[in-house]
């Protein structure tokens, strides 16, 4: 029974982390309508799509299959746009160390339930906005419940999966997931927007956000769980922040996602210039990198399972092997070699990811408490803090100095930050003499959460 109820908590998990990353991207086949609002053309009164794929409206055709971001529309117009798609980021780092502690005092469930409330709060909001303000105050709306559903939810998969490999394993689902949402939300979108209007994505994901909340209420009710009384204090964030390992790992997070976050925002408008790519080409870009991701974690997780003191290695080979491909993604000439490189900046952060989310709970069992809100609060501003700049400062980069410069550079920091995870070599060989979870082990239950935790290693 508790293995099964652990199982159906990672699917709870796992579709609140896809249904985030669907509603981060499934925004963007609308932009090109609010960016006409804005300026006074109403781009927004869709008229009747004709029999083939496209509909003309704002300037032009566009494709069922929008790209990862709209093209640039003119100096305040592209403002606007940056800021709201980092706002999300924004608002979320600046959450991330409250949401972390929150959870580590009152538990994974509760702050879970309340991430995934707001999340359909704001699903809704985004299917009724007809404003540029009210689409900016939802956008930052989903930054707030992200903090809470995404950092609880990565923390209740590590605290369930307590041992290798199966930690790892589920885990790489979770990834998985989120880049699954990632990388086919432009296309749902895009599709049913075209074919059934702008209301019905976003309808959708709500409708799947409420029925994700009452399978954890069913399974999980977080005023069921008084265990959290007798819970040890976790070790407080501003701590976790300056233990050297953690710090590694969290700036290896960042570093390795920001080739994604910066060739979002930038990469539609190159292709468009430099090759002349047409508006399916620019929208289908990512989406063949989902396999390689998913081909990465897949290859980590048994390499870590077979290999377990080789994390560090993945995650450096990952952090090379994404260094590689943003140098060549100027080099690209057409819309079939962009893609190489793509899949391999995707496969490469799959490494990273899967090896060192995994070493943050290890890195927390051997050296602080068992509790991990706030570590998978780090590992989520590690994340922000390249989102937030991606969509704000990338496009200035390439203003200034070029999209082939702005991409070796991002190569280049990945390939100097690979040997840093050498400092991680020797983590495997720690003991977990005051760990937590190692002392309920060695002493035996005393209390009401012991004793739960010890059913929960028993199952």
């Amino acid at each position: 029974e508790a293995r099964r109820q652990r199982r159906l908590l990672l699917g709870v998990v796992c579709v609140a982390l896809l249904l985030d990353n669907m509603l981060y991207m499934v925004i963007v086949p609308i932009i090109p309508d609010y960016v006409a609002a804005m300026r006074g053309e109403r781009g927004a009164a869709r008229p009747a799509a004709p029999a083939g794929g496209n509909e003309s409206g704002g300037g032009g055709n566009r494709s069922v299959f929008p790209a990862r971001y709209p093209p640039a529309t003119g100096g305040n117009e592209d403002v606007q746009i940056g800021v709201l798609f980092a706002s999300k980021a924004i608002l979320q780092l600046l959450v991330n160390p409250l949401s972390g502690t929150l959870i580590d005092r009152v538990g994974y469930e509760a702050p879970l339930l309340a991430g995934l409330a707001v999340m359909f709060l704001c699903t809704a909001t985004f299917a009724f906005a007809e404003s540029y303000a009210t689409l900016f105050a939802a956008r930052s709306l989903q930054g707030l419940g992200s903090a809470f559903a995404d950092t609880a939810g990565i923390a209740l998969i590590a605290d369930r999966y307590a041992e290798e490999p199966a930690r790892s394993r589920a885990l790489g689902i979770a990834l998985a997931c989120i880049s699954f949402g990632s990388l086919a939300a432009p296309p749902f979108g895009g599709v049913l927007y075209e074919f059934a209007g702008r209301r019905v994505p976003f309808l959708v994901l709500a409708c799947v956000c409420l029925l994700d909340g009452l399978l954890l209420l069913a399974l999980a009710p977080p005023w069921a769980t008084g265990a959290r009384v007798n819970m040890p204090v976790g070790t407080p964030i501003h701590r976790l922040m300056i233990d050297p390992y953690i710090a590694v790992v969290a700036g290896a997070l960042a570093t390795c996602n920001i080739p994604l976050a910066f060739l979002e925002p930038t990469i539609a408008n190159w292709m468009k210039e430099s090759m002349g790519a047409s508006e399916w080409e620019v929208g289908l870009t990512w989406l063949p990198a989902f396999f390689p991701h998913v081909l990465g974690v897949y290859i980590t997780v048994r390499l870590a399972a077979a290999y377990p003191h080789l994390q560090w290695f993945y995650g450096a080979l990952g952090m090379a092997i994404i260094g590689a491909s943003s140098c060549l993604v100027p080099a690209c000439r057409n819309f079939g070699q962009v893609i190489v490189p793509l899949c391999g900046i995707c496969f490469g952060i799959a490494l990273v990811d899967t090896a060192l989310l995994p070493t943050l709970a290890f890195l927390v069992d051997v050296r602080h408490v068992s509790i991990y809100g706030s570590v998978y609060a780090i590992a989520d501003i590690s994340y922000c803090v390249a989102y937030a700049l991606g969509p704000i400062v990338a496009g200035q980069i390439v203003h200034t100095m070029g999209f082939a410069q702005l991409n070796l550079g991002m190569g280049l920091a990945n390939v100097l930050y690979a040997p840093v995870l050498l400092f991680l070599k020797n983590v495997c060989q720690m003991k977990p003499s005051h760990s937590e979870r190692n002392i309920l082990l060695e002493e035996g239950p005393k209390g009401l959460y012991d004793t739960i935790k010890m059913e929960e290693r028993k199952g």
